[in-house]
């Protein structure tokens, strides 16, 4: 079973900058695709982005042109570069991956990490 551990949260002002590093312990290029969700308190766990063996990536319109996913395989990590933050993005993020095609579902991810809270203040 593929362990993640989710890394870089923090809290921050409206405008600034994070980026989340994902330290995978197996091989994380054997599985199909990777992403990142958040959940924020009293709401659903909801995808924000993904990016495929394949390299194809997407990313959910409340975080598109602001950011950016990424993979190191010689690290063997997944990153996500956040910029232009706001304060409705303020939950817990969370890393996982699956071999079934890439989604926004979180259903269909089998292996999670323990998650990197980010706080934005306006």
């Amino acid at each position: 079973q593929v362990q993640l551990v989710e890394s870089g949260g923090g809290s921050v002002q409206a405008g600034g900058s994070l980026r989340l590093s994902c330290a995978a312990s197996k091989f994380l290029f054997r599985r199909n695709c990777m992403g990142w969700f958040r959940q924020a308190p009293g709401k659903e766990r909801e995808g924000i982005s993904v990016i495929g063996r394949d390299g194809t990536v997407g990313y959910d319109n409340s975080v598109k042109d602001r950011f950016t996913i990424s993979n190191d395989y010689a690290k063997a990590t997944l990153y996500l570069q956040m910029d232009s933050l706001r304060p409705e993005d303020t939950a817990m993020y969370y890393c996982a991956a699956t071999d079934l095609p890439c989604t926004m579902d979180p259903g269909a991810f089998d292996d999670w990490g323990q998650g990197t809270q980010v706080t934005v203040s306006s």
